[in-house]
């Protein structure tokens, strides 16, 4: 595709393009009317705050369920919040990893967030958040991919399921078996992240087997509903010895952080 007609689909999925389609199909409108009526709304809501904090992005993306075939203008579309820069973590990954590292972390990142708003990506979506071209966006992917990395894009996910976050994939691969030093290499999280995604996913399994609910944990764990669901769900998956193995060691691990064993005390004579 010509970067001409790349920039026009970037422009078709921006907010202002979906309303001013709206003005003209919804409301009869003819298209000079309707661009006066859009540019009398910005000019009053032009110093209203928008939703996005230090590093996010609102982005218009297309629904998730939405068909296949159609314009984009005539597509159902979300408007998502993408966390574009995550802060401390980000260049902890930069630092120590890279800028392209960080990028292919930021693509999963991205990809999950998406999905959780109900929208789906595509790599041109992924190009104009991260200010990068398509062909970077595709490499980065594809390496992604050969790693065994599942991403959410529009176009390979259709009627499945929701599929696993970055974060499930590399729970469940370090069930499998991977080491934390493969998973860095391999999905260029760094060593921090990869240590705090599998120490949740313990920490919600003994909050489940001591009676906590899906909204207690989530509550406990500063995460979402969502992601307590995966990471039991991917517990019941995993039922091969070397996964409960591993789990049971860093459940016991856990556990002794948690409540650890007080020494008894010595009898006096």
């Amino acid at each position: 595709m010509s970067q001409s007609g790349q920039e026009e689909r970037a422009f078709a999925k921006t907010r202002r393009a979906q309303l001013l389609h709206s003005l003209q199909s919804e409301f009869d409108l003819a298209p000079r009317i309707a661009q006066a009526v859009l540019e009398e709304a910005e000019a009053c809501l032009s110093r209203e705050v928008g939703n996005e904090r230090m590093g996010q992005r609102e982005m218009v993306l297309v629904s998730r369920g939405a068909a296949h075939g159609q314009s984009l203008s005539e597509t159902a579309s979300k408007q998502v919040l993408w966390t574009v820069d995550g802060g401390e973590s980000d260049g902890e990954i930069l630092l120590s990893q890279g800028r392209q590292s960080l990028r292919r972390v930021r693509i999963q990142r991205l990809l999950d967030e998406a999905v959780e708003q109900g929208a789906l990506a595509s790599q041109e979506d992924l190009a104009q958040a991260l200010e990068v071209s398509v062909r970077t966006i595709k490499r980065d992917c594809a390496a992604l991919q050969k790693a065994g990395v599942w991403l959410p894009l529009r176009g390979s996910v259709l009627s499945i399921g929701r599929g696993q976050t970055h974060k499930g994939q590399i729970v469940r691969r370090w069930l499998q078996g991977e080491t934390y030093d493969q998973l860095v290499r391999s999905t260029h999280h760094s060593l921090h992240c990869v240590s705090r995604y599998v120490q949740t996913f313990v920490r919600m399994i003994a909050l489940t087997r001591a009676g906590m609910s899906e909204s207690q944990i989530a509550h406990l764990t500063q995460c979402s509903v969502h992601l307590v669901q995966e990471y039991l769900a991917l517990e019941q998956a995993c039922q091969e010895s070397l996964c409960q193995e591993r789990l049971a060691e860093q459940l016991a691990r856990f556990q002794g952080t948690v409540c650890p064993q007080v020494p008894p005390k010595k009898r006096m004579l």
